[in-house]
């Protein structure tokens, strides 16, 4: 069997392992549709009222112009290590060190955040149906879905790469046939004035009602650039990274859009600044009084995204890791891959030990509910700031590197937008309130800004002696690995490269 190498003669990640299919699917369960739709997007209904849809296509635009950077990025950087390497490329070796630095850390905290989220989710639902389980008996959940991501994340890309797919496709196919019979029952009430400002809340009318909604929808897209890591995994990166996060990006807003339409226009739109994520003004709530057992789906498609955005995220934590490991910016032994399944397998231990220390710890001591905002807070407002850089990293790569095929629109414009349609997100995710509709933390979830301070700190101090000692490991963190295999290996039939 042929194994790939990297320049010190160890084996490489699994090179034409997975196709666009895989590769999409991988951006589509980093954004857990399934849960984005019962839990993240109706918190926008408290500002932006029956407007809401109007308020997930704003948000969708906003999500498409970055989208379209790190698809330009990928184009001409297929590496592991994506972000991190779009922005040393882009801005700085220090900048992309950085990025990694918070890159890693926040995706290492994605699969216990759903860890956390799958207990309390399983817990409450089979208290809620039968009174003798315990409420509080969440983490025998949170153990089997780690056993499950974990044995995926050792078996390799191609298996994890087929579990999210499945998962993903489970429930897409849910709140899409859900969507389909609101919209059906709705009848005469279907209306096109939901894409209007007619229906926002009471005391944020108008464009200001649906801005504040966009910024709450803006933070259900999150993780549509997860099939970047996958660059040196997956067949044809240049191009099957760059489909993959644009059309996560649009498929999945298409299917939020389409889910919170069908909604609003059933539950009513001059009602529905009362709808939220539990209830009966919720999508269980509704399910549960409209269509009988239809909850059971629901439920079933929310620990199923649960599952499916673990899963992806220990994919992205471990390719990352791996990328970093290599050049030594992280412990090398990040780097080590299974001799058969090549998988990143030190990665995908640490990534399993991190997951079960921070769930089970935090868990414990805050309880799985207060635990899981909190670090969903640390993950949001850390990867909003990463989409910031990487926008930034898109104008200075073509300004710097490729400036004869700079286009103003894709590479300057765009960029622009990005960072304006995210800084408010940033802000809202933070909890600062800088603007009227953004609501100050209380803790323990306000202690989300200062870990985060500490960690960026921390990773000051690691880039500082990096830069004194070891100057050349931090130029690597530049370095595009996928392009320097595919320059070293024969194209067939002659063929130039991509």
């Amino acid at each position: 069997m042929v194994t790939d190498r990297q320049d010190g003669g160890e084996a490489g990640l699994r090179r034409d392992a997975v196709g666009v299919r895989e590769v999409l699917f991988q951006s589509i369960t980093a954004m857990a549709p399934g849960a984005a739709v019962v839990a993240s997007i109706p918190g926008g209904a408290a500002f932006a009222g029956g407007s809401l849809p109007l308020s997930v296509l704003v948000a969708l635009i906003g999500c498409l112009l970055t989208a379209s950077c790190v698809g330009e990025l990928a184009r001409h950087l297929p590496d592991a290590g994506s972000v991190a390497t779009y922005s040393a490329q882009g801005l700085h070796s220090a900048v992309g060190f950085l990025v990694a630095w918070a890159y890693v850390f926040v995706e290492a905290l994605v699969a216990p955040m759903l860890l956390l989220q799958l207990g309390f989710t399983m817990a409450g639902s089979l208290h809620g149906q039968w009174a003798g389980y315990p409420a509080q008996l969440w983490w025998p959940w949170a153990l089997a879905g780690a056993a499950v991501i974990t044995v995926a994340g050792v078996y390799g890309i191609r298996a994890a790469a087929r579990l999210g797919t499945a998962l993903g496709l489970f429930e897409i196919a849910v709140f899409l046939l859900l969507a389909v019979l609101l919209t059906v029952r709705a009848g005469a009430h279907n209306t096109w004035s939901v894409f209007t400002t007619a229906h926002t809340a009471p005391g944020f009318s108008g464009a200001g009602g649906v801005l504040a909604g966009s910024v709450y929808c803006i933070l259900a897209f999150a993780g549509f650039e997860s099939a970047a890591p996958l660059a040196e995994e997956a067949h044809r990166p240049r191009h099957t990274v760059r489909l993959a996060v644009l059309f996560a990006a649009l498929g999945v807003g298409g299917i939020y859009v389409f889910t919170t339409y069908a909604m609003a226009v059933f539950y009513g739109p001059d009602r529905f600044a009362s709808f939220g994520a539990e209830g009966a003004a919720s999508w269980d709530g509704v399910a549960r009084a409209s269509f009988g057992l239809m909850w059971v789906l629901v439920f079933l498609a929310v620990v199923n995204s649960c599952v499916g955005n673990a899963n992806a995220g220990v994919t992205t934590a471990t390719r990352t890791a791996f990328a970093f490991g290599r050049v030594g910016v992280l412990p090398r032994a990040l780097a080590v891959v299974h001799p058969r399944h090549r998988s990143p397998v030190v990665a995908v231990g640490a990534q399993c030990a991190v997951a079960l220390a921070v769930a089970l710890g935090l868990g414990f001591g805050y309880g799985p509910t207060t635990a899981f905002y909190l670090v969903a807070t640390i993950i949001v407002t850390v990867v909003i700031g990463v989409y910031i850089v990487v926008n930034l990293a898109c104008a200075g790569f073509f300004l710097r590197r490729r400036r004869a095929q700079l286009r103003l629109v894709p590479h300057l414009l765009f960029p622009v937008l990005g960072i304006a349609a995210f800084v408010p997100a940033l802000l809202t995710a933070a909890g600062l309130p800088v603007f009227r509709f953004v609501a100050k933390l209380a803790a323990p979830v306000s202690y989300a800004g200062a870990v985060v301070g500490v960690w960026m700190l921390l990773g000051t101090g690691v880039l500082l002696v990096l830069r004194r000692r070891h100057p050349q490991r931090l130029a690597l963190v530049g370095r595009v690995h996928a392009q320097d295999e595919e320059q070293r290996t024969p194209h067939r039939s002659g063929a130039a490269p991509e």
